[in-house]
């Protein structure tokens, strides 16, 4: 046993170095990603005073976003696998750019709808092939660690969410999607001079195959499969993209109706405070995790799960209390301590699947994430309309918090894991 958890354990190497560069500049291009896709829950009430609607249909332009950003993410982490994973970021970014840009056109429910759609199409190529390329470049010992810096450019786009709300009592709804849809076609521009795929395969520890003949899409889904881990790894990642979409979506709102905040406020606790605690969080997880793998390679596993233990309580004692600042304290914590599985997904997801497929797999993750989490958001304004509480809503989220540390726990004590390459 103890040469096996030696052989598991992480590598000492030389990290390239371009290593974090690219993480630096992807951090960026992960700002925008989840920046453009968030702010539009900030500026609920501008927005239906615009273009009329129900909570259920506010609910339905994420869902939908979620539904067709997770159906296409398994195809998209397969064009990562077999082809030029920078080129494949900068045409997501630049597209889905563009398509925010679009959005500010918007002047039907129907209109809206469908740059939403598009957005969720155009995104779903770039967090596979980002974290691929990450981990291309990061082998074992910084893995953890440099995923969480990314993770935490996404946790900066969504801070800034509540620009969206702000601009738009201030100005306009669609001011914000012009300027932001802008700033990332200007960025896509930028990259094409400065993002690179890792080093050759001849030129790594384990060699990465990307090659045409020797990627095929049925061929990945079939060998992911094959081991129960993952199927384990989707379930978890399934349910825990259930709470986290639900409560993102609906907080802002949560804090106007339950704190009778306005809209700007609400904004900022639910974007500002929220996701600042996540990005230290993800920077926290990361790091801990990579310390703690360097003795117990399972550590990348059980970090996480311990986690979510934390956060379970944090978040029901937030949705319970009638003190707003025990309710800010409580989903700050719960942001803090949930994003160390964010920070370690890929990390694990590399233990257990061949390396050809990294971001196949990570992708039909994505797709388990964001389709039962669609189901999810637009289920909370259905429940909505019909006068259930957000309390109620998100004591069912502790719930499932629950069951996700249970599922890792399981994960832990269960699974043979392959050492870090």
């Amino acid at each position: 046993m103890k040469t096996d958890t030696l052989a598991m354990a992480p590598k000492v190497s030389t990290v390239p170095a371009r290593a974090w560069l690219v993480v630096a500049l992807l951090c960026v291009v992960g700002c925008l990603n989840y920046l453009d896709r968030i702010m539009i829950t900030t500026m609920r009430d501008s927005i239906k005073a615009a273009i009329p609607m129900t909570d259920a249909q506010f609910g339905l332009l994420t869902a939908v976003f979620l539904w067709i950003y997770g159906l296409l993410s398994p195809y998209a982490g397969f064009l990562a696998d077999r082809f030029n994973r920078s080129r494949v970021i900068i045409g997501s970014l630049f597209v889905w750019s563009l398509v925010t840009w679009l959005t500010a056109h918007a002047t039907t429910f129907e209109e809206l709808l469908a740059t939403r759609a598009l957005m969720g199409i155009s995104e779903a190529c770039y967090i596979p092939a980002a974290m691929a390329l990450i981990v291309d470049y990061h082998r074992g010992a910084t893995r953890s660690l440099a995923t969480g810096i990314h993770i935490a450019g996404v946790m900066v786009g969504q801070s800034l969410g509540f620009l969206g709300g702000m601009i738009a009592e201030n100005r306009d709804w669609s001011s914000a999607f012009s300027v932001f849809g802008m700033v990332g076609i200007g960025y896509a521009v930028v990259l094409v001079f400065f993002l690179r795929d890792a080093p050759s395969p001849a030129a790594a520890e384990s060699p990465i195959v990307k090659t045409e003949e020797s990627v095929r899409f049925g061929e990945a889904v079939r060998n992911l499969f094959s081991k129960p881990a993952f199927s384990l790894l989707l379930l978890f990642w399934a349910l825990l993209g259930v709470v986290g979409w639900l409560i993102v979506g609906w907080l802002p709102t949560f804090y106007q109706e339950h704190f009778g905040l306005p809209q700007s406020q609400a904004g900022l606790y639910a974007t500002g405070y929220f996701h600042t605690a996540a990005l230290v969080g993800v920077l926290t997880g990361g790091a801990l995790t990579d310390r703690v793998s360097r003795s117990n390679p399972r550590g990348r596993i059980l970090v996480p799960a311990v986690a979510l233990c934390i956060a379970a309580p944090a978040i029901f004692i937030a949705s319970t209390t009638n003190v707003l600042t025990v309710a800010i304290v409580g989903f700050v914590f719960y942001a803090f301590t949930r994003v160390f599985s964010d920070t370690n997904m890929m990390p694990i997801l590399c233990l257990i699947a061949d390396d050809r497929y990294r971001a196949t797999g990570y992708g039909i993750l994505n797709l388990g994430s964001c389709i039962v989490g669609g189901f999810g958001l637009y289920a909370g304004g259905a429940l909505r309309d019909a006068q259930v509480s957000f309390s109620q809503l998100f004591q069912v989220a502790t719930a499932l918090l629950l069951v996700c540390a249970a599922t890792l726990f399981w994960l832990h004590a269960r699974t043979n894991l392959k050492s870090e390459t």
